[in-house]
């Protein structure tokens, strides 16, 4: 029998990817989502997963939960024994956290809070965490291996990844037969090959590349560049970008590691290459064929740090996994999902 992995917040960009890998690895997975950032499909399934099954001509078990709801969680547990749980479930805006700290909190650590109780209570004691380089904080050295401080994190959402993190480490301490990998992602971008399934924000992108994409298909007029003055090449940001399908066999790779009774590990799954925003720009342009219009330069965001990038050769040693693809993938997958699906999932329907 295939090992049974409940993905939490698997309806959206990145939990959908990893459910794809998931299926093609042999395991089964189990997805719960609450539409916080999912697109809904006919039959009250997300859309992502929806296409999913097309693709891979497959059946995924979904149930609409949100993790505040423990209850509905434990009946999921009482009819699943899971080998592990993948957790992605959590809101993830920066400047959002910034003006909601509060939300950010609850949701983000009640809901992780309830998973882990629940697992306990039901003997489920492996777990793979997407957290994120954002515990980081303002990078002290570049690039950033897993050695690097964390904690001084500059918004409400980098901080529920640390705590969160905090969390996991204790409870692995406390109880030696927990195993928990946490994944420290840098910048995912791109989509998968077949086009199906994306990045589909709700309203208004946060993160740079979804946004370029939208003003290179005519979704919106111009991209606001936010700080030229960065001790950057160009003056702009400097991020890790990864592609999504790296990233999603970067968790099966963690999943793997799982089964070593590993205790709790902690890793960067980034390329190890910074590019800036007008870098970013320049190569959508190339892929897409389209100008992308950026307004001059918006002040910086709070926030937002210079630069920041990886050093991911601790996850190549221990868990066999690299990143594979470039920035002209990247961009070549994104773009073709981005053309395919105008207005993402939402068949046609403008925000």
């Amino acid at each position: 029998m295939p090992q049974k992995i409940l993905v939490t917040g698997g309806g959206g960009y990145i939990g959908s990817h990893c459910v794809v890998e998931l299926i093609e690895a042999g395991y089964h997975p189990v997805v719960i989502d609450n539409f916080s950032n999912a697109v809904r499909g006919e039959g009250d399934v997300p859309e992502s997963l929806r296409r999913i099954e097309k693709f891979l001509n497959t059946q995924i078990e979904f149930h609409e939960l949100d993790l505040l709801d423990k209850p509905g969680l434990e009946k999921i547990f009482k009819k699943h024994s899971f080998y592990a749980v993948m957790h992605f479930a959590g809101l993830k805006a920066v400047g959002e956290s910034v003006e909601q700290p509060l939300r950010y909190y609850r949701v983000n650590l009640t809901g992780t809070i309830n998973l882990l109780e629940v697992m306990q209570s039901h003997g489920v004691r492996n777990l793979v965490f997407s957290s994120s380089a954002t515990v980081y904080g303002d990078p002290q050295k570049l690039p950033i291996d897993e050695q690097h401080p964390v904690g001084g994190c500059t918004n409400p959402y980098g901080k529920t990844k640390y705590f969160i993190e905090e969390m996991i480490r204790d409870q692995c301490t406390a109880e030696k037969d927990w195993n928990a990998v946490l994944l420290r992602y840098f910048n995912p971008i791109g989509a998968h090959i077949s086009g199906q399934i994306g990045e589909d924000p709700q309203g208004i992108p946060n993160n740079l590349l979804p946004y370029v994409a939208q003003v290179a298909i005519g979704r919106r007029k111009h991209l606001n560049v936010f700080g030229n003055d960065y001790s950057t090449p160009d003056g702009t940001g400097v991020r890790d970008y990864i592609h999504v399908v790296d990233l999603a066999k970067g968790h099966i790779a963690a999943v793997r590691k799982l089964k070593d009774n590993c205790g709790c590990k902690v890793y960067n799954l980034g390329t190890g290459t910074g590019y800036s925003v007008l870098q970013m720009v320049n190569a959508m342009e190339k892929a897409s064929g389209q100008k992308v219009r950026h307004k001059p330069i918006a002040p910086r965001r709070s926030g937002d740090v210079a630069s920041c990038y990886a050093d991911p050769t601790l996850a190549e040693k221990e868990l066999a996994w690299k990143a594979e693809y470039g920035l002209e993938r990247m961009c070549e997958d994104l773009w073709r999902w981005q053309s395919q699906n105008p207005t993402g999932f939402s068949n046609g329907t403008q925000p």
